[in-house]
């Protein structure tokens, strides 16, 4: 059928305009500088989605100084014009969008990069940041009054990054609502170790150098990566059930070593299997490094590092990470009694499964031992306010929160529940309104009362 010449026109001024107003609309534009947390506006970066690190860092201890490069494969969410990473403190020599020469520039702890041409929308691009300096630890208020982050120890580097430390060492989309899996190659003088994330690749000799090569298969977020490297006595092996295991210690620790790290790792890799569902990665194991200073351990995904020899308990607290906080990760830091609350649940059910204390009486020890007019009452465990985020309510209250959860509705819903969870959430994140959704679906209850007077209200609630 042919068309008049008038009809011919009207069909391509039809076209232009139709042209024109969708080119308008997707026109590129930037991606955003951070992903709009509450606590760390700029955490994060809009316009991609991360989808893997490959991760090469060079670490001298004797100078303290890294030499990294990093490159990001990640999918453009939005037509870009340009987008940003985030880096702390280090300088940048040399951006490739792509593997062409990209432009950028730095505000703060942010860096603007600019490809030669715009990314579609729905496009895969890498972009590969060369950079170096000497790592500075973060500090203040927020994790206990201690540094975090990148800290040299005296023989290398103890690295634990909760909640915005992982882009003081390597350029990242720094949020874990963007999380990625993770190639990592550490380079540190022959006689040091360099341990990280996921299973050992492989290991070679450079010259005076070592390079270890992991490898995290599964989505992580970044304050999870590690890059520790020090003197480590290493072994190797599987948990009962099967589990692959890598303990790492310090060998300075070795005589002051009260608890079997290797045998309590195994075990509770295998009992928390049990009870919240698959061991949700390839590996389990620890790092337990010389470094008092830290005073505190950390859940990195797959090898909980330790900045000393901690108790059972804290072993299996960490462990009970690997499924809440590392597997199902949280959507915002304001949910970090996801993490907290049942991490520390955690510990009350194995001493529940030890035979030591149910975890009603460990409920009723926590409550009783606060008086009202404490200040523990005063925090709103399901948004803490960043400088107090772990502050001891969001542990313990968090905890108790469960336990009044568990009372209500029942061990069988309970127990149902939390694997369900880990399930429903695997390898993804959520938020403390997905775990109200969740525990009312699998109780068949109405429970908003429960969470808004223990998550949602300060003082110290009746029961």
């Amino acid at each position: 059928m042919a068309l008049s010449r008038s009809a011919r026109l009207g069909a391509l001024a039809t076209a232009a305009a139709s042209f024109f107003l969708v080119a308008a609309s997707s026109a590129p534009t930037p991606g955003a500088d951070g992903i709009g947390d509450t606590y760390f506006p700029q955490l994060g970066n809009g316009g991609f989605d991360a989808r893997h690190y490959a991760l090469d860092v060079a670490y001298d201890p004797a100078t303290d100084r890294l030499d990294g490069r990093t490159t990001l494969t990640a999918r453009a969410t939005q037509n870009l014009s340009s987008f940003d990473l985030d880096l702390q403190k280090l300088d940048v020599t040399k951006v490739e969008v792509n593997g062409r020469r990209a432009r950028f520039t730095r505000s703060g702890d942010e860096i603007r990069i600019t490809p030669r041409g715009p990314l579609a929308k729905g496009r895969t691009f890498t972009v590969a940041v060369t950079y170096g300096g000497v790592p500075e630890a973060l500090s203040g208020p927020i994790v206990f009054g201690s540094d975090y982050g990148w800290m040299k120890t005296a023989d290398g580097v103890f690295v634990a990054c909760e909640p915005n430390a992982a882009s003081t060492w390597f350029p990242s989309s720094d949020h874990p609502s963007d999380k990625a899996t993770y190639d990592i190659r550490i380079t540190a003088p022959k006689g040091l170790t360099g341990v990280s994330n996921g299973r050992l690749v492989s290991t070679r000799d450079h010259g005076a150098n070592t390079v270890t090569h992991w490898r995290e298969s599964r989505p992580m977020a970044t304050y999870l990566a590690t890059a520790t490297i020090g003197k480590f006595d290493v072994k190797t092996g599987r948990t009962p059930a099967g589990t692959p295991i890598y303990v790492a210690v310090d060998p300075v620790l070795a005589n002051s070593n009260s608890v079997d790290v290797y045998a309590v790792t195994a075990a509770a890799t295998d009992y928390w299997s049990q009870v919240f569902g698959p061991y949700p990665f390839e590996e389990t194991g620890a790092i337990v490094d010389d470094m008092p200073q830290a005073g505190f351990s950390l859940e990195v995904q797959s090898k909980p590092a330790y900045s000393a020899v901690r108790s059972e308990s804290t072993i299996v607290h960490e462990l009970a990470h690997q499924w809440f906080g590392d597997s199902v990760s949280v959507a915002h830091w304001k949910d970090i009694w996801l993490n907290e609350g049942f991490a520390t649940y955690a510990q009350w059910l194995w001493a529940e499964h030890q035979g030591v204390r149910s975890a009603h009486d460990s409920f009723v020890a926590g409550y009783d031992s606060r008086p009202a007019d404490s200040s523990f009452w005063q925090t709103t465990v399901g948004d803490p306010q960043r400088d107090t985020m772990f502050a001891s309510a969001v542990y313990q209250r968090g905890a108790m929160t469960l336990q009044m959860l568990r009372e209500r509705i029942g061990d069988a819903a309970f127990f149902k529940l939390l694997p369900a969870w880990t399930k429903l959430h695997r390898y993804g994140n959520a938020s403390t309104a997905d775990f109200i959704s969740l525990a009312e679906r699998v109780s068949g209850r109405q429970l908003d009362d429960l969470f808004q007077t223990w998550l949602f209200t300060t003082g110290k609630p009746a029961v």
